[in-house]
């Protein structure tokens, strides 16, 4: 599965860039709040590896990186898991069936991806049965949280692009788009 359409090039970088990420927010990042929030580099990272690398490698980016922020911050385990594959697998499905070259599309992706984070994560940690206070200051703590995540998003975007650009898939969307351009131009209707 991975030999075929993933090179060790790009698994290998995936991975040091998730650690690193992790390592990154649960040691530097969360110590420094914005806005009364902390950034959450982690949906951002897993969004990304979908829309640039595809379904396959977003959902399984998005699992190993939830189980790893789930470890390094003692948390239940598998709640982010959960809600990182779903938006490693969304994403990149956006990827298989849009051609996202928008330059707004990483900002979209992104605050989306947060959102889905942070309602997912609260609505997991609710039906488990934690001991948290729902009230406004949870709403507002989301809404600051997709509002600064999504101020990050397009920094973020260009600093993954450009670590997993050598070892990128081909997209097989452009692939046939190049091949529709060698015919010459005609097309089966102007011959008739």
């Amino acid at each position: 599965m991975t030999g075929s359409r993933f090179s060790a090039s790009l698994i290998l970088r995936a991975a040091a860039l998730s650690v690193l990420v992790v390592f990154l927010q649960t040691g530097v990042i969360s110590e420094l709040p914005v806005f009364g929030v902390n950034v959450d580099l982690s949906p951002l990272l897993v969004a990304f590896l979908g829309l640039l690398c595809g379904s396959t490698l977003g959902a399984l980016g998005g699992f190993a990186i939830g189980l790893l922020v789930d470890l390094a911050l003692l948390q239940t385990l598998g709640v982010n898991s959960l809600i990182f594959t779903l938006i490693g697998y969304w994403s990149g499905r956006l990827r298989e069936l849009r051609d996202p070259q928008a330059a707004l599309t990483p900002l979209l992706v992104g605050a989306t991806a947060s959102a889905v984070s942070l309602v997912g994560y609260s609505l997991v940690e609710f039906m488990l049965g934690v001991d948290a206070p729902v009230s406004f200051e949870l709403l507002r703590q989301i809404v600051l949280g997709i509002v600064v995540n999504s101020i990050v998003a397009l920094p973020i975007w260009a600093i993954v692009r450009r670590l997993l650009e050598g070892a990128l898939p081909e997209d097989p969307r452009r692939r046939r788009r190049r091949r529709a351009y060698t015919t010459g131009g005609l097309s089966p209707l102007s011959r008739a």
